[in-house]
């Protein structure tokens, strides 16, 4: 039953029903890609700042993939702090697992006047193991990092469209 069929059960008038959905959907929220949603206000408008490491390439990538192509009307300055923790250790003293955790500092600024729109941090973490090859080691790690900032451009993104003007 779902919880409609369970109000409309209910001892709850519809008029009730009804008013309340009404009110539910006067609150003022807008969906962030409807029309005029802030989606469409910072789509193709932000610029992030210039990667220098891969993790800030692939940061800086999925930023692109989600709010479009670098656009001028503000800047998007971060910083990422990966850090590398052993997780899964063997009683030979054997690395097997290793976490990956890591934090972005983020400030999303107008251009034209250097007034800060949003400032934050986000943080989330990811991990791989070791137990293969090689080859299959470094795979993982790099799949891990491709994850971690991925995640991490989604957290900023979400953030972005919470604030933007």
């Amino acid at each position: 039953m779902s919880w409609l069929e369970a109000l409309s059960h209910s001892r709850m008038p519809r008029r009730a029903l009804l008013a309340g959905l009404l009110a539910l959907s006067a609150c003022g929220l807008q969906p962030v890609y409807g029309p005029g949603g802030a989606a469409k206000k910072l789509f193709g408008q932000v610029s992030p700042v210039d990667p220098d490491t891969p993790d800030e390439f692939l940061f800086n990538r999925r930023i692109a993939e989600r709010l479009g192509p670098a656009g001028g009307a503000y800047e998007l300055d971060y910083t990422l702090r990966i850090a590398v923790v052993a997780q899964g250790i063997t009683p030979d003293e054997i690395t097997t697992r290793y976490s990956l955790n890591g934090s972005a500092d983020y400030k999303l600024t107008e251009a034209a006047t250097g007034e800060t729109v949003t400032e934050g941090q986000v943080s989330t973490f990811t991990s791989y193991s070791t137990t293969g090859t090689t080859v299959a080691t470094l795979t993982a790690e790099y799949d891990a990092r491709q994850r971690l900032a991925r995640m991490l451009a989604d957290q900023v993104v979400t953030r972005l469209l919470a604030a933007a003007p």
